[in-house]
């Protein structure tokens, strides 16, 4: 899906730092060795295929609010590609970013639209449900 008109990446590398990318040999909460932070990245032209594709769900979707820009807020929100999940990646250094008041309210928003809804920091994950509750995810 495009981006919004008026979002980009710009500086933020929030997914560069968060997700897994097998491609590089890149685990989850370590920054890439390609990353640049506040410039991006160093091999853009020759990123692999998984980056080109990606595109967090701050940039193409309207409902998520201009104040939850991943880098500024610590959470990166996105649709897994193999569970289909919605999910609230957190920044390592802020690792409960997803329980702010205005992301949380986003969350479970979504969970009422029939999303199942995943807030993960680290290795511990937790399901945000439509009535607000929260409960450790496995």
């Amino acid at each position: 899906m495009p981006a919004i008109p008026g979002r980009s990446c710009g500086s933020c590398t929030l997914c560069c730092q968060v997700l897994v990318i097998e491609e590089l040999e890149k685990d989850a909460g370590t920054l890439c060795k390609n990353c640049s932070v506040g410039g991006g990245c160093k091999i853009y032209n020759k990123r692999p295929e998984v980056c080109r594709d990606f595109e967090c769900e701050w940039l193409t979707e309207r409902d998520v609010p201009q104040v939850l820009f991943p880098d500024r807020h610590g959470t990166l929100l996105m649709i897994d590609a193999d569970s289909e999940e919605y999910l609230a990646v957190c920044d390592p250094k802020k690792p409960a970013a997803w329980r702010n008041p205005l992301m949380l309210k986003h969350l479970i928003a979504k969970a009422k639209e029939g999303e199942v809804v995943v807030a993960k920091s680290g290795t511990q994950a937790w399901r945000i449900y439509p009535n607000g509750q929260i409960a450790p995810w496995a």
